[in-house]
């Protein structure tokens, strides 16, 4: 498994159409080969961002979506700069795993 997280500091007072935009988003990602789940976190409390993860079966699975339309489609219309807060304490960025334990509920 290979997995994938994009932190995002959203501005106050821009959580709301964050959310949304994921709500409508424009792709398609549960049709992408390889894709495995996409969780969207919400931060709890001021000082952390939202994070993206997406997990995928591989990293090729994921590099072969980042070279899709369906990419293309979904990162179109970024948020306005004013809706990024680039002065919080934990920077945005994708960070990248491969999962070497994992444990769920029935497994």
């Amino acid at each position: 498994m290979y997995v994938v997280a994009n932190r995002v500091p959203v501005a106050a007072g821009w959580e709301e159409r964050f959310e949304a935009r994921f709500r409508a988003r424009a792709g398609q990602i549960e049709k992408q080969a390889g894709f495995v789940r996409m969780q969207i976190l919400r931060p709890v409390g001021d000082a952390t961002p939202y994070v993206v993860l997406t997990t995928w079966e591989s990293e090729a699975a994921f590099n072969a979506w980042v070279g899709s339309e369906d990419f293309r489609r979904a990162h179109q219309n970024p948020l306005p700069e004013e809706a990024i807060d680039s002065g919080g304490p934990v920077p945005g960025g994708l960070e990248r795993f491969e999962v070497i334990i994992s444990a769920e509920v029935g497994t």
